[in-house]
């Protein structure tokens, strides 16, 4: 599909939505009505679950917060309810600001339970509450039990009474439209960049700077109130609710809706309610006039179609649509200005300062020593190599150095701090940046916002400025200073690439990029020259030999010796998780302890 068409479209489907209950049915305006609420849960599921990564299957029950929230204040005479209660039962909108207070504080409290979870456990956490809550609502009395509570009033919108579907219609629709809006304004801005960096492994999140506990948080909470929302307008759409809709089945529905739809995709959450709204429709009232009797045929039809869906569009419907006129599927480029103000940097250490001190590190797993009393040093403005053969236990190191486990025994000190035991957030807010054994990025983005992520820390600006787009002049810095580094490595023409595409060559320089975003003092890594021709190898030598020029310090794990030996200030030497000898280049080459273990033994 081409840009011009993408950008009539957007006009085009707001004016139907506009049109619609002057030409359509009142029947039809329901169904519409329906896909709109729907839409609504499912759109906080494409954040938490298709771009957060976290399966949820508890979302219908804060539906029924929602709806519950308001049915209850409203219909509930005042004398009964407690005075502070008793003003928000004055109008429904109030009781919206309850409802969405009362959700977010809930799903806080269950958010710091179940996120702790993960694999299979996590969507298991989630159908316990969900169900947990579900049955809240049919036990309590002052609930209605199964019974449920009727005679919720209508909403009024500056004096016009919203009392049926029509009237409620664009009431619906006007808040699917402002969730899509800011759920699309969130994803592209530095806050989005750490929610969708919770797919790329949280290891990676982390060492870039991103709190990944309070980015799980946000997407969970803002899943829920949206979730919340819906059950508000469905109640008064209703103006009754019972447990019913409310039940672990919906929730399934929810996320199939998310999933069907494109659960990586803003508007699949719209086209997954629509999809499967329609056709359970269509397929209740097809079957018992085709079988001639009724039953839950439907259910069986529609289950079987949702998994050929899954088996033949994996990534949902809406890629699929996108695709539409176009054989090509392109990134969008972001505007940003090349030319915005640079971002503060700090001061780099005097030459020959130490930055990193290694003290008698150990590290164990159980019974097995990975690293064993190791101690160096790496200085301002060197070029320092960790070697040695595979298994050695440099990544390890690597690793108890940048937080991501501990050392059991020792001490790591970093610019004269003691970091051991820091997280790897906290780390990389003190200048220390690095890169992976196996490439960690985020393959459907781009290299300009899989570098951005680096920038994280150098951001200041919040979830809601990024939702209404309050962060453009801040969000502009971020990428003009990713643009930078990407055309600083000799990435340039492939800024707006997916990541994914590139080679895995390329792909490394783009983590060494992403590194560089961070404006480190120190820069870890971890074989960065694995998978490069020789004249990109060349061409990373020059710019870790400009690095070290301009004070950086950098600590360096690889197994091309000519590519080390030819950078290195000065090398130690690994084998078994322990010292084996340091020194030179020259010493190295030369060490006959070395020649036996590493140099002259099995090609690497």
């Amino acid at each position: 599909m081409n840009p011009a068409m993408r950008r009539f479209l957007l006009p085009a489907f707001l004016l139907l939505l506009a049109v619609a209950p002057k030409l359509l049915p009142p029947f039809y305006i329901t169904l519409i009505n329906y896909i709109g609420l729907y839409a609504l849960v499912a759109l906080g599921l494409v954040l938490l679950t298709g771009v957060g990564g976290l399966t949820s299957f508890g979302q219908a029950a804060f539906v029924g917060i929602g709806a519950y929230a308001t049915a209850y204040l409203t219909t509930t005479p005042a004398a009964e309810l407690a005075p502070w209660l008793a003003f928000f039962g004055q109008s429904p909108w109030l009781t919206l600001i309850f409802g969405l207070t009362a959700t977010g504080l809930l799903a806080i409290t269950l958010g710091s339970l179940t996120l702790r979870l993960s694999g299979h456990y996590l969507p298991l956490g989630t159908m316990a509450w969900g169900l947990s809550l579900y049955y809240l609502f049919g036990t309590v009395s002052f609930l209605g039990r199964q019974t449920g509570l009727g005679g919720i009033p209508n909403i009024e919108f500056f004096g016009i009474v919203l009392d049926d579907g029509p009237s409620m219609y664009y009431l619906i629709w006007a808040f699917l439209l402002a969730g899509i809006f800011t759920a699309q304004n969130l994803l592209d801005s530095r806050e989005g960049r750490a929610i969708r960096a919770l797919k790329g492994g949280i290891v990676m999140a982390e060492a870039m700077g991103v709190n990944t506990s309070r980015a799980r948080m946000i997407i969970f909470v803002i899943a829920a109130l949206q979730a919340a929302t819906s059950g508000w307008l469905y109640a008064h759409l209703q103006h009754f609710v019972s447990p019913t809709p409310f039940g672990l089945h919906l929730g399934i529905e929810y996320l199939f809706m998310a999933v069907v739809g494109g659960a990586g995709y803003v508007w699949g959450a719209l086209v997954g309610a629509g999809i499967i709204t329609i056709l359970k429709h269509w397929l209740q009232e097809f079957l018992p006039k085709l079988l001639g009797q009724s039953g839950n045929f439907d259910n069986i039809v529609f289950g079987i179609m949702m998994i050929v869906v899954l088996l033949r569009a994996r990534e949902g419907i809406f890629p699929l649509l996108r695709k539409i006129g176009s054989r090509n599927s392109t990134q969008t480029i972001k505007p940003f200005n090349p030319e915005a103000e640079p971002l503060p940097k700090r001061d780099m250490p005097p030459q020959g300062d130490t930055l990193l001190e290694v003290k008698h590190v150990t590290k164990r797993f159980g019974g097995l020593v990975a690293n064993n009393d190791l101690s160096f040093t790496v200085k301002a403005g060197e070029v320092m190599a960790l070697i040695g053969p595979n298994g050695a236990g440099k990544s390890t190191m690597f690793n108890c150095i940048s937080g991501v486990n501990p050392p059991t025994e020792g001490e790591v000190v970093f610019r004269g701090k003691v970091i051991s035991g820091m997280e790897s957030r906290d780390i990389a807010k003190l200048g220390m940046s690095r890169t992976f054994q196996h490439v960690r990025l985020l393959p459907t983005m781009t290299v300009l916002e899989n570098v951005a992520i680096g920038a994280h820390l150098r951001g200041h600006r919040g979830v809601i400025p990024a939702a209404w787009r309050l962060d453009r002049k801040e969000e502009s810095r971020l990428l003009a200073e990713a643009a930078r580094q990407i055309e600083r490595v000799g990435l340039k023409e492939h800024m707006f690439d997916a990541a994914g595409s590139l080679a895995l060559g390329k792909q490394r320089i783009v983590e060494i990029a992403r590194a560089l975003t961070a404006d480190p003092s120190l820069l870890l890594l971890d074989e960065p020259a694995a998978g490069l021709r020789f004249k990109e190898k060349q061409a990373l030598a020059e710019l870790l030999r400009k690095l070290r020029a301009e004070g950086m310090g950098i600590l360096l794990v690889e197994h091309d010796m000519d590519f080390v030996m030819g950078l290195a200030d000065r090398c130690t030497v690994m084998e078994f998780g322990e010292l084996l000898a340091e020194g030179l280049p020259e010493e190295i080459q030369t060490n006959p302890k070395v020649l036996e273990a590493y140099l002259g033994g099995a090609d690497e």
